[in-house]
Formats: structure tokens, sequence, C-alpha cells
């Protein structure tokens, strides 16, 4: 594998082992009870068995290597595993990366928005309020981080992501709260639904008329539209 390959193929969970081993040499079970205990799970999704996939891929691409294996007591063997060179070439140049280039990341929560309408009002605002209520507990949760951080003295540089994540639950909050409002007093439409069949009234559980659909998107607003693009199999 190249080395632009390499980095191309640094996943977040991947960026996360790295820099810990950035640090100093970990097997991989201390890597995920240091990510737990630094809760890096609000930032890259951390579970034994990936993080143990990803160690092994990193060491096939020669990112980290094996140090030495260590057994304590009756405990199974354990691999530490320490950044090469070229591990930390490839963690240095994907951060560069991702800072320098927003890229669509397709999160599914807007996916669900725009379908919402297919669900009855009250059950739609029923889970926008169960939402409103995860992400206030959500936002607590990155308040008592932040504050712990400010008061161990934690450099800043270490726990940056934190008011990112903060600004962005808050913004997101803000939102769903102002688009619940909207959507119980009436300003928004919404279309009524059959109690007994569950179906669109009017639709005669069939599908939606023209009269229903949304306009298409003009193409000139569609973003790098693909020409090799085709329904037709090749």
């Amino acid at each position: 594998m190249g080395q632009g390959q390499a980095h191309s193929s640094v996943t977040p969970l991947a960026i996360a082992v790295l820099a810990l081993l950035e640090e100093r040499p970990m097997h991989p079970y201390e890597m995920f009870q240091t990510l737990i205990a630094r809760r890096e799970d609000k930032l890259v999704k951390v579970r034994p068995g990936s993080l143990y996939h990803t160690v092994s891929r990193l060491a096939d691409q020669q990112l980290v290597r094996a140090e030495g294996v260590d057994r304590a007591g009756n405990r199974p063997e354990r691999t530490t595993y320490r950044i090469t060179g070229r591990g930390r070439d490839a963690l240095r140049n994907r951060i560069a990366e991702i800072v320098r280039q927003p890229v669509p990341e397709y999160p599914i929560f807007p996916v669900a928005l725009g379908e919402m309408h297919n669900l009855p009002k009250p059950e739609a605002l029923a889970l926008l309020r169960e939402r409103i209520g995860v992400l206030k507990a959500e936002l607590a949760d990155t308040d008592m981080l932040n504050a712990w951080a400010r008061e161990h003295a934690v450099p800043r540089r270490y726990w940056i992501a934190l008011p990112y994540l903060r600004a962005m639950l808050a913004a997101e909050l803000t939102w769903v709260e102002e688009f619940t409002a909207e959507l119980d007093s009436g300003a928004l439409e919404w279309e009524d639904f059959d109690p007994r069949t569950g179906a669109p009234v009017g639709s005669g559980d069939g599908p939606s008329s023209d009269a229903g659909t949304t306009p298409s998107v003009p193409s000139g607003l569609v973003a790098n539209p693909d020409p090799s693009f085709s329904d037709s199999p090749s």
C-alpha cells in the first residue's frame, strides 16, 4: 500500500489510536481504557472489537509496530504497540486534511427530518420532545466535562473539541425547540392521517398524487453532478 493510500485510510478511530501511541507505547486494552476515561467516545465510536481490528490494520500498514508481549498473572498476553515514523506522518497528514477541507458527513438526523412528514403530527411532536430531552442531557454532560477540565487545569489544547461539541449541541437544541414550537402551533402545515388505516388522508392507501409531490431542484443547484451516472446497468 502506498503512503497516500495509508493516509486516506486513517479512520477516526485510527486517528485516536495513533494519537495515543504518539504519547507512549500501549497495548490495545490500555488504549480502550484511556479513550473511555477521557470520554473520547463522544468523538469517535469506540468498541473493543473495532479497536483491536484497527490496531491490527495499522500494524499491517506499518503505521504501528508490535514492541513486546506482556502477561500479568492469569491475564491473557497483551501486545504493546509503538507508533512508527510512517504512522506519525500519516497522523499529521490526516489531521491536516480534515482541518483543511470540509467534506459532506451525511448525518442521519436531516434524513429523518426530510421524511418526518410521513409521521402523524402527534407522534412527530412526541419524538421531537424526546430528542430535546436527550440533547439537554448531552449538553449538561458536556458542560460538566468542560468544567472538570478547567478545574483540573488540563491544557486547553487537549480538550478544544469540547467547546465545539457544546456549540453544535446548543445550536441543534435551539433549532429543534423552535421547530417543535412551530409544528405544535399549527404554523407549519402537516398532513392528516386516517386513524384507522394510518395512511395520509386522501391517499387512497396508494401512491400520493402528483399534487402532493415536491418540485425537482433546478439542475444548476446540484453540486458537481456526475455525468457518468446512469440508472441503467453498464
